[in-house]
């Protein structure tokens, strides 16, 4: 229709907005009173929930593909790990514990997979896992890589990555196996990479 209207007013902060894969919410992270908490809001009816209630930080929400489950990053534990809840913030479960700090977590089409970023070691790395939190794999690594999206069927993973300090960032993938590192061919840089639905 052309009509633009604001999502939220809540809060003095709102970010990390992402759509549920119905297109009928969304779910973002918002920064009232220094606490940044997870809410959701349903685009028709207008009704805004509050998921989590907690001092840490709370961002970074994932929709699963049947909106069941909410998948997200928290520092809760002291460091920023990864969390699993249900869609009505009931049930929070930590399901990262390697070393390192996760964010930017993703659920693959199935909701069989997390695709995640983790910062370890002086370098960045784009790793999966099962929803479960089982199962760990490191896929990339370099001086910069993140914001993983899969494909449509789940095979692949698309992200950013920079060699080094003052590099332009570039666009890759890597199959869900780890195989197949490939840097996309796009004219000058690219960054934040975001991978369609199936299209008819």
């Amino acid at each position: 229709t052309g009509r633009r209207e604001a999502v939220t007013n809540i809060g003095n902060l709102v970010f990390a907005p992402r759509f549920s894969r119905d297109g009928q919410s969304i779910i973002f992270s918002s920064d009232r009173d220094g606490n940044t908490d997870i809410l959701t809001k349903n685009l028709r009816t207008g009704q805004v929930r509050r998921l989590t209630d907690n001092p840490a930080i709370d961002t970074s929400p994932d929709l699963a593909p049947d909106n069941s489950k909410v998948v997200f990053n928290s520092d809760r534990s002291g460091s920023p790990q990864l969390y699993k809840m249900n869609a009505d913030g009931s049930n929070v479960t930590r399901i990262s514990f390697g070393a390192g700090r996760y964010s930017t977590p993703v659920w693959s089409p199935d909701g069989t997979m997390i695709a995640f970023t983790k910062q370890m070691g002086g370098q960045f790395q784009i790793g999966v896992m099962n929803a479960d939190g089982s199962g760990e794999r490191i896929l990339a690594s370099a001086y910069l890589v993140e914001g993983p999206s899969f494909s449509p069927n789940g095979r692949v993973i698309v992200f950013q990555r920079e060699e080094g300090p003052g590099q332009s960032p570039s666009i890759w993938t890597v199959d869900v196996s780890g195989a197949n590192l490939r840097r996309v061919q796009v004219s000058g840089a690219g960054s934040d990479p975001a991978w369609s639905p199936m299209l008819d």
